[in-house]
């Protein structure tokens, strides 16, 4: 075999489309882009999924409500009721003891609330605690350590 002798195989290829040869062609005049539009235009055609022909967008027909802060702080969420489940009497709770137990979320600081009733002597150190869980925590003589995020 030689280099002039080398040629795709059969139906591997397509002749190009000429277009715009004459009405006799099939491909005249409009050259298979029907009349007039956007896609009939030269030039490059893709367009954002959201784009909507040029009609309002429905980002901006929704009316938009209320004021969502920039700075605002998600928490996640420990009850005294799970700190009583999952803990035994004297021992020190942790957000990284909390997350290798399964009970928060990674890269969120920690929040105790004081839902439930708690009976156990408990070292707490959280990103941020409630009044009521503070007040039932150092009731039972536990201590709440707050970490800084």
């Amino acid at each position: 075999m030689k280099l002039h002798e080398l040629a795709p195989k059969e139906g591997a290829t397509k002749e190009k489309r000429r277009v715009g040869r004459g009405i006799g062609s099939g491909l005249g005049k409009t050259c298979g882009k029907g009349h007039k539009g956007q896609k009939s235009r030269s030039g490059d055609r893709r367009l954002p999924s959201w784009f909507e022909g040029g009609q309002t967008p429905l980002h901006k027909r929704v009316p938009k409500r209320g004021f969502r802060p920039l700075n605002k702080v998600e928490y996640a969420v420990v009850n005294l009721k799970t700190l009583e489940r999952y803990f035994q009497s004297g021992e020190e709770v942790t957000p990284e003891l909390l997350l290798q137990r399964g009970l928060v979320r990674k890269g969120m600081p920690v929040k105790v609330l004081g839902d439930g009733e708690l009976t156990k002597t408990l070292r707490v150190k959280a990103h941020a605690f409630s009044q009521s869980a503070r007040q039932k925590i150092e009731s039972l003589g536990g201590v709440c350590e707050e970490l800084k995020w």
